[in-house]
């Protein structure tokens, strides 16, 4: 019974949308960037709209080995927890949602 219902579950997940996504989420930095990310499941990417500017890129995903990265370009955004920290270009900051 127990493989059966394993099988049901895998079904179920394989059959779920391919865009699925995480509800946004708000991070404020410690240079005053605001914005609000969310992170979409397939295919993995990550898209920042930046408070403002309304300025807004997909950040792909990228191998990490430890926490959530994306990048593309000189932007990177990494994150562990509720922490993240945002490179563009030369400039780096932290950020925490």
């Amino acid at each position: 019974m127990r493989l059966r219902s394993a099988v049901v579950s895998v079904s179920f997940a394989a059959a779920a949308p391919a865009a699925m996504a995480t509800e946004p989420v708000h991070y404020v930095c410690a240079d005053k960037t605001e914005l609000t990310a969310t992170f979409h499941m397939s295919p993995g990417a990550a898209e920042l709209v930046f408070a403002g500017s309304g300025e807004a890129i997909s950040l792909p995903q990228a191998p990490s080995a430890d926490g959530g990265r994306n990048v593309k370009g000189d932007t990177e955004f990494w994150i562990k927890g509720r922490d993240a920290t945002l490179a563009r270009g030369d400039s780096r900051t932290t950020c925490k949602s």
